[in-house]
């Protein structure tokens, strides 16, 4: 049986701005890199990483302006998010990951599976083109989160006070435009170039990616399948944590060390 080591927190300066990141789980087992959405920062996928962490070896990455990583010293565009998540990978020796990616983390998932070797690829309500569909305000979002999640109640006042309030409104000028560069990004000319397996995890109710753009991300990446959560908003994965898990251990259960 591999060996397992503790939660192991480090930073390397990549692009001229120091990338927090965490590790733990087995020391040689599979890896499985977890990338989080706009504003959040590495406890919004730490739920998923504790679950897997007896099987695999997790990486969880604070993104560029996020948690513990400073902000972008200029307004960077997807290509440079991409570059950074690439270089960490390669210097921290992980190869063919599994990539998991929610919501802004999928579109960079998005580009890692479309252009490095890719074990398998996990979304959870990830945009790939601009997006039309009218979106409630980011602080309403969290609270009904929050009500909905009850993994997340011991991080409710982290939330209200770190995420709930830095919505466009409250970014800085940096951010604003780097916010802008990303969503007005299409993705799509990447989905045909996706080869490894690949599970999409969405709510039913996401108001911010909608089920449509889902299925169209199923049919144009080859193999690869969707699971609906019926009643679940953005955050649909952690709503139902213990399917979530469920569902992922059914997707990877050849890929786990014995």
């Amino acid at each position: 049986m591999c060996k397992s080591y503790n939660r192991l927190g480090d930073s390397m300066k990549i692009k001229d701005t120091e990338i927090h990141y965490l590790q733990y789980g087995l020391e040689t087992g599979k890896d499985i890199v977890l990338l989080h959405g706009w504003n959040q920062n590495i406890e919004m996928m730490d739920p998923i990483g504790e679950h897997l962490k007896k099987d695999f070896r997790i990486t969880l990455i604070d993104l560029p302006g996020f948690g513990k990583s400073p902000e972008p010293p200029t307004g960077w565009i997807m290509t440079d998010y991409y570059e950074v998540v690439v270089e960490l990978l390669k210097k921290l020796k992980i190869k063919k990951p599994i990539m998991i990616g929610h919501s802004f983390g999928g579109r960079i998932a998005i580009m890692y599976a479309a252009e490095q070797p890719t074990y398998k690829l996990v979304l959870f309500g990830a945009p790939f083109r601009p997006q039309n569909n009218k979106k409630i305000s980011y602080k309403v979002k969290i609270y009904k989160m929050l009500k909905k999640v009850p993994i997340l109640k011991n991080y409710e006042d982290y939330f209200k006070s770190k995420i709930g309030s830095r919505d466009y409104r409250n970014a800085t000028p940096e951010m604003r435009r780097i916010l802008v560069n990303v969503i007005n990004t299409d993705l799509t000319n990447y989905l045909s170039q996706i080869k490894c397996p690949t599970l999409l995890i969405w709510g039913s109710e996401d108001n911010e990616v909608l089920v449509t753009e889902a299925k169209y991300l199923e049919t144009a990446i080859d193999n690869c399948g969707l699971v609906v959560y019926e009643g679940c908003g953005h955050y649909a994965y952690l709503e139902r944590i213990k399917q979530t898990i469920n569902v992922l251990n059914e997707f990877f259960k050849n890929d786990k060390e014995v």
